[in-house]
C-alpha cells in the first residue's frame, strides 16, 4: 500500500482545494498517470501515481480543503479496473457515507501530541483552541494555535473523528511531543464547517456566495469583517489567508485579553503577551547559557555612502530596489566569516559544529516582536539579491506571513538598532549562534586623519559572542575585518 499525500506547493503555501479527481476507487493505473487537480490560491497542482497499482480508497472527495501532508488516496497492489468503477468515472461527493453516524459508534482514541516546530524552538504557548470539546472533526483540520517565540502554528487532526478531550487551555506552555488533546476515531462530516465548503449558487439564480479559504474565514471571524466586503485573489475569486491579512488590522503587541488595570492615579498593570513572555524567556535564556562578551570597533561610511550615491539608479534599474546598506553588511559579514570560521559555528555538547554555508539571519522589528527571518547562501547571492530577499522577508514580517522555514537555520545573525537611533548597544546572542552584530546609526563625527582633523559619518559597531568558543584576538579580528570591507568596498570585489 502507497499512501498519496498532498506535497510541498511553494513557499508559502500551506492547504489547497482537490478539483478534480481523474480516477475513481478500484480503478488500475500506470505510473505516472495523472490520478487528481489540486488547487491552491496561486496554481493548479497536478499529483500522479508513484506505481502501477489500483486505488483502493480515495480519502478526499473533490471540492476538500486539504492542507501539506494530508492523505490523498491510497494505492494499492493489483490490476483491473472494478465492474462497478470505469476507469473514467469521478468519485460523486453526492455518495459519500454517513460519517456522522460513524463517528457516534466509537472508535479507537488517539493522542494529538505538538509536533516539532522548527530549529531551536522546544516549546509553545496554547493561544487558542479552534474546535470545542465534542465538535467532528476532519484530518488535518486545525484544532488549536500555539504560539512560539517565532511563529504561531496550528496542530492539525490526525483522523476524522470527535475532539473528546482538551489535556490544556489556553495560556499553557507546552513542550515538543507533549500530547495536549484526544480524538475518537471515526468519520466526521466531510464539510463540519461552512468555511470549508465552496459555496453553490444562491436559489433564483443569484450570485454565488463569496469562496472563503478556511484559514482565511478564522482570520475575517476574529477581526469582524465580512468576506463579502472584499475581492479574493486566489482561484476563481477565492479569499486567500493573505487577503483576509490584508484586510485585517495590524495585531496589537499585547493579547485582546490584556485588559489594562489601574492600580494607581496614573499608573496601571498589564499582562504580557504570550509572545512577549516567550521572548523574554528566551533571552534569559541566552545570557544563562552563553558566556556572552562584546566588543566594538567603528567604521567610516565614507565610500559606502559615495557608492550608493554614485550608483543608486543604475542599481535600481537592474535590480528593481533601491541600494541599501544592509547588503554591503551582509556581503562584509561573509568575508569575515570566512575568515573567522568560529563566528559561524556552534557548540553541540561537546562538540564544534562548523557550519561552511553562509545564512544570514536579519532582524526585524514588528508590532509583536522582533522576528529573524534568514537570507540563506549569502555567499553565493548578488548584492541585489541579497537587498531583494531582505525587502520581501521584510513585507511578509509586517504582513504576518512569515513561516518557520523563513526563520530557521541561520548561522549568523546582524540587527539593526540604527534605524530607531540607537548609537551604541549590545546585542543579544540568538542561540545556538556563537555570534551577532550590532549596526547602529551613522553620526558626523571628528575624527583624526592624516594629522588633521576631519568630520566623517561614522557608525559604532558591535559583535556580541559566545566566548566558550571565539576568543578575544578572533573577535577582534572578525569585527576588524568588517570594517575593512565597509571602508573600502572594493574589497569585496576581489574577495580580501
Amino acid at each position: 500500500m502507497i499512501d498519496i499525500v498532498v506535497p510541498a506547493l511553494g513557499e508559502s503555501v500551506t492547504e489547497a482545494i482537490v478539483s478534480d479527481w481523474k480516477v475513481a476507487e478500484g480503478d488500475t493505473v500506470r505510473k505516472d498517470q495523472l490520478l487528481v487537480e489540486l488547487e491552491t490560491d496561486k496554481v493548479a497542482v497536478d499529483i500522479n501515481a508513484p506505481a502501477d497499482g489500483v486505488i483502493t480508497k480515495i480519502a478526499a472527495p473533490e471540492g476538500t480543503e486539504v492542507q501539506i501532508g494530508a492523505l490523498l488516496a491510497v494505492l494499492g497492489e493489483g490490476a483491473g479496473a472494478s465492474a462497478a468503477a470505469p476507469a473514467s468515472a469521478k468519485p460523486a461527493r453526492a455518495e459519500a457515507p454517513d460519517k456522522g453516524a460513524a463517528a457516534e459508534s466509537g472508535g479507537k482514541v488517539i493522542d494529538v501530541a505538538i509536533p516539532q516546530m522548527g530549529e531551536s524552538v522546544g516549546e509553545g504557548v496554547i493561544a487558542q483552541w479552534l474546535v470545542d470539546v465534542g465538535a467532528p472533526v476532519q484530518k488535518d483540520a486545525p484544532l488549536v494555535e500555539v504560539e512560539t517565540d517565532k511563529v504561531a502554528i496550528e496542530v492539525p487532526s490526525p483522523v476524522d473523528g470527535v475532539l473528546v478531550e482538551q489535556l490544556v487551555k489556553q495560556g499553557d506552555t507546552v513542550e515538543v511531543g507533549s500530547v495536549i488533546a484526544r480524538v475518537r476515531e471515526g468519520a466526521a462530516p466531510a464539510a463540519s464547517s461552512a468555511e470549508s465548503k465552496p459555496a453553490a449558487a444562491a436559489p433564483g439564480g443569484s450570485a454565488p456566495e463569496t469562496k472563503t479559504m478556511p484559514s482565511a474565514a478564522r482570520i475575517l471571524a476574529e477581526k469582524g469583517i465580512a468576506a463579502e466586503t472584499l475581492t479574493g485573489t486566489g482561484k476563481g475569486g477565492r479569499i486567500t489567508k493573505a487577503d483576509a491579512l490584508a484586510a485585517a488590522p495590524a495585531p496589537a503587541a499585547t493579547a485582546p485579553s490584556a485588559v489594562p488595570v489601574r492600580t494607581g492615579p496614573r499608573e496601571e498593570r498589564v499582562r504580557m503577551s504570550r509572545l512577549r513572555q516567550t521572548i523574554a524567556r528566551r533571552l534569559k535564556e541566552a545570557q544563562n547559557t552563553a558566556a556572552m562578551l562584546t566588543t566594538f570597533n567603528e567604521a567610516d561610511m565614507s565610500a559606502i555612502m559615495e557608492s550608493r550615491r554614485k550608483y543608486k539608479d543604475l542599481f535600481a534599474r537592474k535590480h528593481g530596489i533601491k541600494l541599501g546598506f544592509m547588503s554591503f553588511f551582509v556581503k562584509a559579514c561573509v568575508t569575515a566569516l570566512k575568515d573567522v570560521p568560529e563566528v559561524n559555528a556552534q557548540i553541540d555538547g561537546t562538540d564544534i559544529i562548523y557550519k561552511n554555508h553562509y545564512d544570514i539571519g536579519i532582524a526585524v522589528g514588528t508590532d509583536r516582536g522582533l522576528v529573524v527571518p534568514v537570507v540563506r547562501d549569502c555567499d553565493q547571492k548578488s548584492m541585489g539579491e541579497i537587498e531583494l530577499a531582505i525587502a520581501a522577508y521584510a513585507k511578509k514580517a509586517r504582513e504576518g506571513k512569515l513561516s518557520l522555514e523563513d526563520m530557521q537555520g541561520a548561522t549568523f545573525t546582524i540587527t539593526n538598532g540604527g534605524v530607531y537611533g540607537s548609537l551604541m548597544s549590545t546585542p543579544i546572542l540568538n542561540l545556538p549562534q556563537s555570534g551577532i552584530l550590532g549596526m547602529h546609526a551613522i553620526k558626523e563625527r571628528p575624527i583624526a586623519m592624516n594629522g588633521e582633523v576631519v568630520i566623517r559619518p561614522m557608525m559604532y559597531l558591535a559583535l556580541s559572542y559566545d566566548h566558550r568558543i571565539v576568543d578575544g584576538k578572533g573577535a577582534v579580528t572578525f569585527l576588524v575585518r568588517v570594517k575593512e570591507c565597509l571602508e573600502d568596498p572594493e574589497r569585496l570585489l576581489f574577495d580580501l
